[in-house]
């Protein structure tokens, strides 16, 4: 069977955003999920870096193709942090998970 070159279709985020930001409700229900969607673009990022399909990164996570895709897809699926420590590893990061003061509770501080 002849190897494939993985070849990502590129996506200029930015552009898309801005486009459906003028449909009536995106802007609610996109800010409602907009971790979930940061997350996902750190994770395609990553794998996009490492020249890897999602087949590849599903073999090396011990996983299915299938899993890897609904792992890289905004929606109802919240993945275990131990998923995404294997997900890290696979494409050749770490995880690095911290909590921040909220905006709100750092200008109350300065009162």
């Amino acid at each position: 069977m002849p190897k494939t070159e993985y070849k990502p279709v590129s996506h200029d985020h930015e552009a898309f955003l801005k486009k459906a930001l003028e449909r009536k409700g995106f802007a609610e229900a996109y800010e409602g999920l907009e971790d979930e969607y940061k997350l996902v673009r750190e994770l395609l990022a990553a794998r996009v870096s490492a020249g890897l399909s999602q087949e590849q990164v599903a073999a090396s996570m011990g996983t299915t193709k299938s899993a890897v895709s609904r792992l890289e897809g905004a929606g109802a699926h919240s993945p275990s942090v131990s998923t995404l420590k294997r997900y890290a590893k696979a494409v050749g990061c770490d995880v690095e998970i911290r909590l921040v003061p909220s905006a709100q509770e750092a200008r109350g501080a300065g009162q």
